[in-house]
């Protein structure tokens, strides 16, 4: 399948790793449509080539189109994700992305994930590396991201919290459980890149192996003698299902909340990095309707989404139990239904195609702007994927996971952090 791999030996950011998947590849269009649907008419997306250590590099420019941007919370970000016209996938992943910064933020500053204030992650460049970064991904069609050890860095950085050591606060938390190392002097990880690692990759490991399709190399702001400050992805395809990933499984019988309240209970569990969430009508003691609402989850998620329960429910407890999933590999081919782009989610097993449907939040949507039966737009959905050769027993066909060429580098306003 498509697999994204970074390789942050020397560091990572936003948006080193965003002009590194450029460079791999991904289209500087694409990236500009997402982040124009999250904050339109704010920021400006450039890149070009530059030299870091003598390595050749992409330097991402981002330059916000108005200043004193907001210190926004994580509830205000959500909101703005929330509302954008995004593809699924790029939602889904740049809302994880903010939930992990989130609960970083609200345990090292002591208070409610959605009470977080976010400075320097919340300025307008830091959510076009973001939605860029994650954009990026979904028009490379990679399905699965996996990182290797980060740097990151040593000494002292002053932040909108003051002078702190390095690596900051936020950086240490959302270090946990991952392999690091200082690797230099100064903030080599930003809480954004490091949030965008923990939040996409699924494991630490060093390079997999995989057929390499593209490479990219995305340049830092400083360029340090004898230390290349680049991030680098290698993007291919690995031909079957990663082994099974630890998960944590959160279960609570209520039975006596307004049942009106369950769709944005749910929607917001998965808003906030749940993998799964859903409901299972039970008889509790004495005959009384109720439900067990289940949320699956990553091991690292586990503490946010039981406080989640615990304020949106009315349950008095939270089972938790572990559980190991294995994902099946997978990829986003978009097909043309009427003139409109609609992603068809492929699922594939040592490159045989299993699973084929469209994403259905397009198909609705789809269908509700032409007046159009939902029934319909998802027939012509799946008849167009058929027509590329999307069906379940057919081998992948290679150009549904082999990106176009790279478009060439463009100037851009000044040279970002």
């Amino acid at each position: 399948m498509r697999h994204a791999w970074i390789d942050a030996s020397a560091g990572v950011a936003g948006d080193m790793l965003l002009a590194a998947l450029h460079d791999a590849g991904a289209g500087l269009d694409a990236i500009r449509a997402a982040v124009e649907a999250v904050v339109p008419g704010s920021v400006e997306i450039g890149m070009r080539t530059v030299s870091r250590a003598g390595l050749r590099a992409v330097k991402a420019e981002v330059r916000p189109l108005a200043g004193n941007p907001p210190h926004r919370t994580w509830r205000g970000i959500r909101d703005l994700l929330a509302a954008a016209d995004l593809p699924p996938g790029v939602r889904e992943r740049a809302l994880a992305v903010f939930a992990r910064l989130a609960e970083a933020e609200a345990t090292v500053h002591g208070v409610p994930p959605e009470d977080v204030h976010f400075h320097e992650v919340g300025a307008l460049d830091s959510i076009a590396d973001v939605v860029g970064v994650c954009a990026a991904l979904d028009d490379l069609g990679a399905g699965t991201v996996s990182a290797g050890e980060v740097a990151v860095g040593s000494g002292r950085v002053r932040t909108a919290h003051g002078e702190l050591p390095v690596p900051p606060p936020a950086v240490a938390e959302l270090s946990r459980d991952w392999r690091i190392r200082a690797g230099g002097t100064g903030e080599l990880a930003t809480p954004t890149g490091m949030a965008v690692i923990r939040a996409l990759a699924a494991r630490c490991e060093d390079l997999p192996a995989m057929s390499v399709d593209a490479t990219g190399v995305g340049a830092g702001g400083r360029d340090t003698p004898g230390r290349p400050n680049v991030v680098r992805v290698f993007v291919g395809r690995t031909e079957t299902a990663g082994p099974a990933e630890p998960a944590v499984l959160l279960e609570a019988n209520v039975d006596d909340l307004d049942p009106r309240l369950w769709p944005g209970v749910v929607e917001g569990l998965m808003a906030a990095g749940a993998s799964d969430a859903w409901l299972v009508p039970i008889l509790m003691k004495k005959g009384r309707p109720a439900h067990t609402l289940s949320v699956l989850c990553d091991p690292s998620a586990a503490p946010a989404l039981r406080a989640r329960i615990f304020q949106e429910t009315t349950t008095l407890g939270v089972r938790e139990s572990p559980r190991a999933k294995t994902a099946l590999p997978r990829l986003f081919v978009p097909v043309d239904v009427g003139g409109v782009s609609v992603p068809i989610k492929v699922g594939h097993l040592d490159g045989v195609i299993v699973q084929v449907m469209p994403e259905f939040a397009d198909v609705a949507a789809l269908a509700a702007r032409q007046g159009r039966p939902e029934r319909a737009v998802l027939s012509e959905a799946l008849a167009a994927a058929a027509a590329k050769e999307l069906v379940v027993g057919a081998p992948l066909p290679s150009a549904a996971a082999t990106p176009g060429p790279a478009p060439e580098p463009r100037s851009g306003g000044p040279a970002g952090p």
